[in-house]
């Protein structure tokens, strides 16, 4: 458990290094056709549905892998 805990952070830690530098600009994540954007006069509402899809899918295979 401390092992996967440790890569876990570790891979937290890249992750904001990588968006800290920008490294990510290139991938809309959160802008990709299929998330939900209602906006109306008195407010807004955003949910990022594909983007939800598409990093749970990655999760999935990195935990398959590491299992």
């Amino acid at each position: 458990m401390a092992k996967a805990l440790i890569i876990i952070g570790v891979a937290l830690v890249v992750a904001g290094v990588m968006l800290h530098f920008g490294l990510f600009k290139h991938i809309p994540l959160g802008r990709l056709p299929g998330d939900i954007r209602i906006e109306g006069k008195n407010g807004s509402f955003y949910f990022p549905i594909v983007t939800c899809l598409i990093v749970s899918f990655i999760l999935s295979i990195l935990v398959r892998m590491f299992k």
